[in-house]
């Protein structure tokens, strides 16, 4: 007999903290979603009655409009709320904060710099929390980019997805994370200074999945050969403004245009995170071009956090 999967109560940190099967159950129910919104099917209101509390510490325009519309189209109430308008910002804990929100929502979607901050806030909270961004981790949009790129090739497992431009990110470290757990190769390519921290490549080995592959390299000409997805992110993340010279010198290398694209699989697939610093990390005729998917990744945030949302709340 098969278990039934339960994701009720749950924190949404990392997608480390779920099985593949669970995993998969999220994509199932994204995909079933997807569809009934665009067939104008009545929705499922799974958060009818209940507020999630949107805790933001950084600017947003995806994730805050991703979220506000999903929990509405759930049935639910969104409250945004900005760190610095907080008690937060005069100093209260976030162990404290969290207390309190827990007294008042039945959830919490929160947006920081520190991930340690996160972890706080779902250890004090007696209710879910959701990471919409930390400074090392990215899930909703790793697990929305594993969706998009299931909807355009059939499949992940077995797919190269390769990551050119901060192996250190945040959107790199979690997409590395997903698509390992659910059967895909990854290769990151970046400077030495940019790679990812060593315990961290140790770890998303062991998690891959049977047969999954993860390689580090700093030639990104030798990353994207074979390559079914090329992903890029932002070389100057919030919070890094300070070092935005040396970046944009290190990683001028590694922008996704034409040229480099050429060398992947005929049929490979150009994403991006948004937002897009346009002839920076990517030309703009490639993310214009008929390989870009960038758009329907951003719509995408939409369907999986709605279906992260309604498992979780």
């Amino acid at each position: 007999m098969v278990q039934k999967m339960d994701l009720r109560g749950r924190d949404f940190l990392r997608t480390r903290d779920f099985s593949t099967e669970e995993l998969q159950l999220i994509l199932k129910r994204a995909s079933q979603m997807k569809l009934e919104l665009k067939r104008k099917k009545k929705p499922y209101l799974y958060l009818r009655g209940k507020s999630v509390a949107m805790l933001f510490q950084k600017p947003s325009t995806r994730t805050r409009l991703s979220f506000d519309v999903g929990i509405h189209q759930l049935g639910g109430h969104p409250i945004y709320l900005n760190w610095v308008d907080l008690q937060l910002g005069r100093g209260e804990t976030v162990a404290d904060t969290g207390r309190i929100f827990g007294c008042y929502v039945d959830g919490i979607v929160a947006r920081v710099f520190r991930h340690s901050d996160l972890e706080v806030l779902a250890e004090s909270s007696p209710v879910p929390v959701i990471n919409a961004l930390s400074d090392e981790f990215h899930p909703c949009q790793a697990l929305s980019d594993c969706f998009t790129i299931i909807e355009k090739k059939g499949r992940l497992e077995g797919l190269n997805i390769t990551f050119v431009g901060d192996g250190g990110s945040n959107v790199s470290q979690s997409l590395a994370e997903a698509v390992l757990q659910l059967g895909g190769n990854v290769t990151i390519s970046s400077p030495k200074e940019y790679s990812p921290r060593e315990d961290l490549v140790a770890e998303l080995r062991r998690l891959a999945r049977k047969g999954a592959k993860l390689r580090i390299t700093e030639d990104p000409i030798e990353a994207v050969r074979e390559a079914d997805v090329v992903y890029t992110d932002v070389w100057v993340s919030m919070g890094f403004e300070s070092e935005a010279g040396d970046r944009v010198r290190a990683l001028r290398p590694y922008q996704v245009n034409s040229e480099l694209l050429s060398l992947a699989a005929t049929d490979a697939i150009v994403m991006h995170c948004l937002p897009a610093h346009r002839g920076e990390e990517i030309a703009s005729e490639t993310i214009d071009g008929p390989r870009s998917v960038v758009w329907e990744q951003a719509e995408n945030r939409l369907h999986v956090q709605k279906s992260i949302l309604s498992l979780v709340l």
